[in-house]
């Protein structure tokens, strides 16, 4: 709160005890005028006056009306800005920096959000039509006229709502995400793929005689490893210890490189593989690799297993194979490199089937021998 000499010359301010204006030089006249200032909630609020008198009374005026909360000054608040405005500027340079599954946030965005949301403002967006987006999803279809899965739509509502909080993280938006409140659909998605012993036996049979071998060096090594796709198509040759039967497994789902132990057949099947490469299962033009679905799709085929048995259901199958013969969970998820033992905890119930096979061996390991009863009741 002050008073200043106020120059209609040039509309600015100078200390009461100014001769003339410190700007333009103008000498200040016996009629000059005052300019009470006052700063409220971070605004500067001024009065003119026309003597000093005045301006002191004005002061004491402005004080009191400070003090009561009646000064009626209004903060003015940031235009709130629209869903494509924060996905544009905000959300997709951060997420192509710190999300290495941008690339499905953007088709997600893409495809549903922002024809739906991307030209209104967040404040304009409440519950009922999140609600009606996850309606018209639940009873829609796709281009190709499959219902929507479960996992589609959460991974919408997940993205909307991620969306609203980072708005909210950065000061954009101050009203409630309208997506908390929203019940999003309940998984049923641990599935756990294994082939029986004829499967695998069909499976190996189309490997031994199958003319590509950079295809069946791909899918043995991920038969004996439980090595994830991505990760297969990143590994180079660097990467492999053949010394020590090992790999190296850089930037893996979990994020954190790993080392882990590799069998001697799962090296056996990459060792004649061309090295012209840095990568060991090189793409076009010694690139990386980013996909394996046809190579795949015609294995599958040609050995006769299931239409819905993934290349990921080899991970699976090789987790499985090792807890069904003993191995404890705990190394299970080390070799799978596992974060959570959680994930893990899918294998259990293998587990608990291996432990109750070596229960029963138990019994049957005391009990005597048919030719031993016999030639005791002999004696």
């Amino acid at each position: 709160m002050a008073i200043f000499i106020y120059c209609d010359q040039c509309r600015t301010s100078s200390k009461l005890d100014a001769k003339e204006c410190k700007k333009c030089g103008s000498a200040f006249s016996r009629d000059k005028r005052y300019r009470v200032s006052a700063k409220v909630k971070g605004q500067t609020v001024a009065r003119l006056c026309n003597n000093l008198t005045i301006a002191r009374e004005t002061e004491a005026t402005l004080k009191a009306d400070m003090v009561r909360g009646t000064l009626g000054i209004k903060k003015k608040e940031k235009p709130v800005i629209t869903m494509n405005e924060l996905w544009e500027k905000h959300y997709l340079p951060w997420a192509k920096e710190n999300k290495k599954t941008w690339h499905d946030d953007f088709y997600h965005y893409g495809k549903h959000i922002q024809p739906r949301f991307g030209k209104k403002k967040l404040d304009a967006i409440t519950q009922i039509d999140v609600e009606r987006m996850k309606s018209d999803l639940k009873h829609g279809t796709s281009v190709r006229g499959r219902d929507f899965a479960k996992a589609t739509i959460k991974h919408q509502l997940v993205l909307l709502r991620h969306l609203f909080n980072v708005a909210k993280k950065r000061g954009l938006y101050n009203g409630e995400n309208p997506v908390s409140k929203v019940e999003l659909p309940k998984l049923d998605n641990q599935v756990t793929e294994f082939l029986s012993d004829d499967e695998m036996q069909r499976l190996n049979d189309v490997l031994e005689s199958w003319p590509c071998r950079e295809t069946v060096a791909f899918i043995k090594f991920a038969m004996l490893t439980g090595v994830r796709r991505g990760e297969l198509f990143k590994l180079t040759w660097a990467d492999i210890d053949f010394d020590r039967c090992r790999i190296t497994l850089r930037e893996p789902k979990g994020g954190k490189t790993e080392t882990i132990p590799v069998c001697a057949d799962a090296l056996a099947a990459i060792q004649e593989l061309d090295r012209g490469s840095d990568y060991v299962f090189p793409g076009r033009n010694g690139g990386q690799r980013t996909d394996f679905k046809g190579p795949w799709g015609k294995i599958r085929k040609a050995a006769d297993l299931p239409d819905n048995f993934r290349f990921h259901g080899l991970r699976h199958n090789f987790a499985s194979n090792l807890v069904s013969n003993g191995v404890d969970l705990y190394t299970v998820g080390k070799l799978l490199t596992h974060k959570q033992t959680s994930t893990t905890a899918r294998y259990a119930h293998i587990s608990d089937e291996a432990a109750r096979k070596a229960a029963d061996l138990s019994a049957e390991m005391v009990k005597p021998k048919q030719d031993k009863v016999v030639k005791l009741v002999k004696k």
